[in-house]
């Protein structure tokens, strides 16, 4: 089944729709670090991130900058792949993982560009958009808001587990957000359907 880029376009936009709109909320109604728990296993805590997944960095006055630029650079290439594959009609599969990539890290560039200059910082308060002091940064600057957290497993470690028997572990530890959401899951499905995503070509 053939899809248009009119439908994967609507996939990005309901994407950031719902990124934005979850992020916005987060940083006008919570104090950084501030929880709030909705099951045992799943709570939303606010946290920002100021680099790469994990909570990695590039050190250096121009890290940020640095990385922001790539992440716009990957973004272009991501999307032309994106128009690639639907005007040479690839599978659906491959254009929905390639719509909710695109739409994922364009959620996160969205942050990373523009919150710096149109929020004020969260520290022991509610952030304002679009506050007559200005915001905590400067463009290209800003912040990565995650807020979902899912503690599946909290506990010590039983002693006979080499490194770290003994220690206290947290399963699942990272805080993300819809964007990353959605990157994981474009992601996931061109490695579970790689060969419907790829298929080979008959001689």
């Amino acid at each position: 089944m053939l899809m248009s880029l009119k439908k994967a376009s609507l996939i990005i936009i309901s994407v950031l729709i719902i990124d934005q709109v979850s992020k916005i909320y987060i940083k006008t109604h919570f104090m950084l670090g501030e929880e709030v728990e909705v099951f045992s296993w799943f709570k939303i805590l606010f946290v920002e991130n100021e680099g790469m997944a994990w909570g990695a960095k590039i050190p250096g006055k121009y890290g940020k900058l640095f990385l922001t630029l790539f992440r716009l650079i990957a973004i272009a290439g991501i999307g032309y792949w994106l128009w690639s594959s639907v005007k040479k009609a690839m599978p659906k599969v491959l254009i929905v993982a390639i719509a909710l990539i695109f739409a994922g890290a364009m959620g996160n560039i969205i942050d990373s560009v523009f919150y710096g200059v149109i929020f004020n910082d969260s520290y022991r308060q509610v952030a304002t958009l679009f506050p007559e002091t200005g915001g905590y940064g400067t463009l290209f600057h800003g912040k990565v808001v995650d807020m979902l957290s899912f503690p599946l497993w909290k506990g010590y470690l039983p002693d006979w587990l080499p490194f770290w028997g003994g220690k206290y572990f947290t399963f699942f530890d990272p805080v993300f957000n819809i964007a990353d959401t959605a990157i994981s899951t474009g992601v996931g499905l061109l490695l579970v359907f790689n060969k419907k995503a790829f298929p080979k070509k008959e001689d």
